[in-house]
């Protein structure tokens, strides 16, 4: 049966909000068809086009259209306007840092019932980790597919050219201001830097972990949040570290050199030592042929600290189609599953027998070092899962970019981004 549009298909979506979140017993109805909303590049939609291609091989009486909306920026204003008229998709795939307004407004179908009806999938199976951060209010709202924790991408050529060893497990922060001055060069002697020691967003996921390795916070409760703490003695310390990157030492591109080419593009070109970044690149960073490359883990501060990064499948609890969409997510985080977007490069598994794989662990495969994601889970920690989280971390990014490019002060960077976030805090449903 082909999926109905229009009015009556408007009409079916928003009847089905109605319905009990329940799984019901009768198996879905044959031909059903599902849509399935993600955002990635070429890489993530052929990985994700390759399971849906099994996933229908597997069970041919449920199609799967997948759709793909390039940039997060994009995907989220499709995903809320979608939702806000009624018609959102049946299957989403979404960062736990983003899914807290669908789950608050009672958006996503939970899925406890149905994992716990499964005869494919445990919840011992995945790492608790992930599975925390899709938890609302004691309920798992969405199934976990992957996670990661950023690490440091490094290019081995600029290493070897500058007589420089790679680096180790135990390095320490001074260490990487030394190593990231070292390999920030001037080439042609103009004056002018070409070659940048290290590349970072200037945003909260990327100074969190280093707040947390200096003993700081980023909230006053992590589990009952009212305020930001970043103005406290071990958070500030952190943040005043993390700016220094580049508006003191100078190894991070400035605004004007960042605006004109991306770190992420300067390190595809050879131009940029050290990058940190998630598991995402991996897939863009294996076509890289004019130089090797390799992984290491964040250097270490005072205690050990990282920070989860996690995309989940959600099931719309307006789509008329639940049950359907469950057996695809469900096939999705089977072995099977999981393998083919595994193979891809892109994600590390939240299954945990999946990870100690060679499917994630392939000695043949760029990065070598992959074991790093592994040693780094028992050290991941995740942002509140609140309504307005979103908010909040934009708000902070704003104001931290312009302290990070030193157009601000960081206390004043600070206190702006506190000012402007404490609405949102009073604003949880």
């Amino acid at each position: 049966m082909i999926r109905i549009v229009g009015v009556l298909g408007i009409a079916l979506l928003l009847s089905a909000a109605c319905v009990a979140l329940e799984p019901s017993s009768a198996r879905a109805p044959e031909q059903t068809s599902v849509t399935f909303l993600i955002s990635g590049d070429p890489a993530d939609e052929e990985a994700y086009r390759t399971l849906v291609e099994h996933f229908m091989a597997e069970v041919p009486e449920i199609r799967v259209e997948l759709l793909n909306i390039p940039g997060q920026g994009d995907f989220r204003r499709r995903l809320t306007a979608d939702f806000a008229a009624g018609t959102p998709p049946d299957i989403f795939l979404i960062n736990y840092r983003r899914y807290g307004p669908f789950a608050a407004r009672d958006a996503i179908a939970p899925i406890d019932a149905f994992l716990a009806q499964s005869d494919v999938l445990r919840r011992e199976d995945f790492y608790p980790q992930a599975l925390a951060a899709f938890t609302w209010r004691g309920e798992l709202m969405c199934m976990p597919q992957n996670m990661s924790s950023p690490v440091i991408y490094y290019n081995k050529d600029l290493f070897d050219a500058a007589g420089l060893p790679y680096p180790t497990n135990d390095w320490r922060w001074d260490d990487f201001v030394n190593v990231a001055q070292m390999l920030t060069r001037d080439l042609n002697g103009d004056g002018e830097i070409d070659q940048y020691g290290f590349g970072v967003e200037a945003a909260l996921v990327r100074a969190a972990p280093f707040i947390w390795m200096n003993g700081g916070e980023i909230v006053d409760d992590p589990a009952a949040p009212t305020a930001l703490a970043l103005a406290e003695p071990a958070s500030r310390e952190a943040l005043a570290w993390f700016v220094s990157l580049q508006n003191a030492h100078r190894v991070v591109p400035d605004a004007v050199a960042e605006a004109a080419e991306s770190s992420l593009s300067r390190f595809l070109n050879g131009r940029l030592a050290m990058l940190m970044e998630s598991r995402r690149v991996v897939p863009e960073f294996r076509r890289i042929e004019a130089f090797d490359w390799d992984v290491a883990p964040l250097p270490q501060g005072k205690e050990q600290a990282s920070i989860l990064h996690s995309d989940a499948f959600c099931i719309a609890a307006a789509s008329p189609y639940r049950e359907a969409a469950w057996r695809f997510v469900e096939f999705a985080n089977t072995r099977v599953g999981q393998t083919i977007l595994a193979r891809s490069g892109r994600t590390i598994p939240s299954r945990i027998d999946l990870a100690q794989d060679p499917a994630f662990l392939d000695a043949q495969a760029r990065p070598h070092n992959s074991r790093i994601f592994l040693d780094a889970i028992p050290t991941l920690r995740a942002f509140p899962a609140l309504a307005t989280w979103a908010d909040i971390e934009g708000a902070v990014d704003a104001e931290l970019k312009q302290a990070f490019y030193g157009q601000i002060a960081l206390d004043d960077a600070i206190a702006a981004a506190t000012m402007r976030s404490a609405e949102f805090f009073s604003r949880q449903e």
